[in-house]
């Protein structure tokens, strides 16, 4: 591995990766399985992601996207359950990679201990290649565009009917907070992840954090039954989007990489990309002491609201629901990102970051005065929305 190759660490400065880079050598291999991409030519770029090993590769049909997955992480059946959602999304016309399969018909391939998959390169020019996660689009008009091809996907998964995911590392599930009973909730989900169950600190963190978010389930729980189920996407940051051009006013062409995909609902899941895009968590991170610091970009929040509206209009409670599904959505993804540094890495070290840091001190921020604007202004534009739908119906 190359000392000069680095992705993007949890407090957003470039660090040394958990796994190896992808090399040449194993990349004949792994094309070897698929002749119609002859041979890799060269490595083109290396992805910065941090939870797996990816890269774009010239080969003689063409450049193309390899990703290379420990087992641990992805083995071959869970591979298989994020490419059934992309081809069946492909099948009703959505802008997302194909995903090649080899001479034998397959899309997860496994060699070794690790698991990889290839996919086609949509349409558009990465524009978000370096920015990492929590990080805010460049102009208003992108992300009202990344809301309008949110919209466009929810409608594309209609009518995927696969279950829920089986339990593994990085899943963005809702199913905590779907019930009434969350803390009955809670204890099913540790129970599937004996090494979160086995921890006293998770455990501890997972009492503080149902303490602080009880309220916002409270507000949410009425409302549960108006969320129908979804398979979604739930990590619509700009930088998993491919665009039209490198303007201000570019519009988004494609979505990619649905590793954290899952069954959830429309309302997790643009809670996720309000989450991902509209907050500076980096800076909560930088500077714990002073959360009423952390950027809160509204004008962006309304463009990616307005833009998903004007494909797909939510409904007066799926509106009322996304404040308080804002303050609970990333809850799941903070224990299994926890349970992929104490179950796959063993790193004692970078956990507490996913479980404290991220399940406990992003709920704690709601409660400060600039996580209390966002929500506000969350409810705002649900209200106002209503309002219109009055008068529109009164005329």
């Amino acid at each position: 591995m190359s000392a000069s190759v680095k992705v993007h660490g949890m407090d957003g400065q470039m660090v040394q990766p958990d796994w190896p880079s992808l090399t040449h050598d194993e990349l004949r291999i792994l094309l070897a399985r698929f002749p119609a991409l002859a041979e890799p030519l060269k490595i083109v770029t290396v992805s910065p992601r941090p939870l797996s090993a990816a890269g774009v590769v010239s080969t003689r049909a063409g450049k193309v996207f390899v990703k290379r997955h420990h087992r641990t992480v992805r083995d071959r059946e869970g591979l298989l359950e994020e490419h059934a959602f992309v081809e069946h999304l492909l099948g009703e016309g959505a802008s997302v990679p194909r995903v090649i399969r080899s001479a034998s018909g397959e899309t997860a391939i496994e060699i070794g201990e690790w698991t990889y998959e290839v996919h086609e390169i949509p349409k558009g020019i990465d524009l978000y290649d370096d920015a990492i996660s929590w990080t805010p689009f460049r102009t208003a008009a992108h992300a009202w565009s990344a809301g309008r091809e949110l919209a466009r996907l929810h409608q594309a998964a209609e009518q995927f009917n696969a279950p829920r995911r089986k339990p593994q590392p990085l899943v963005a599930s809702f199913t905590i907070f779907a019930e009434q009973d969350a803390r009955a909730a809670l204890e099913r989900y540790l129970a599937a992840r004996p090494v979160l169950a086995g921890s006293n600190a998770v455990r501890q963190s997972c009492e503080r954090a149902l303490q602080l978010l009880e309220p916002f389930h409270a507000q949410l729980r009425p409302l549960l039954p108006a969320l129908g189920s979804l398979w979604t996407h739930n990590d619509l940051h700009c930088s998993n989007l491919l665009w039209s051009d490198a303007g201000d006013g570019a519009s988004a062409t494609a979505i990619f990489d649905f590793g954290l995909a899952d069954r959830t609902n429309a309302v997790h899941d643009i809670a996720n990309a309000i989450e991902r895009n509209i907050v500076g968590w980096l800076q909560l991170v930088a500077d714990p002491a002073h959360p009423d610091d952390v950027p809160v970009h509204l004008d962006h929040l309304g463009a990616l609201l307005t833009g998903y509206d004007s494909v797909r209009a939510l409904s007066n409670e799926e509106a009322a629901a996304l404040s308080a599904m804002t303050a609970l959505c990333h809850a799941e993804f903070a224990l299994s990102e926890a349970e992929y540094f104490l179950g796959i890495l063993h790193s004692e070290e970078k956990a507490p970051m996913a479980y404290d840091g991220w399940l406990v001190g992003h709920a704690q921020w709601f409660y400060s005065a600039a996580g209390i604007k966002l929500l506000d202004a969350i409810q705002r534009w649900a209200a106002s929305r209503i309002v219109h739908a009055k008068k529109a119906g009164a005329e």
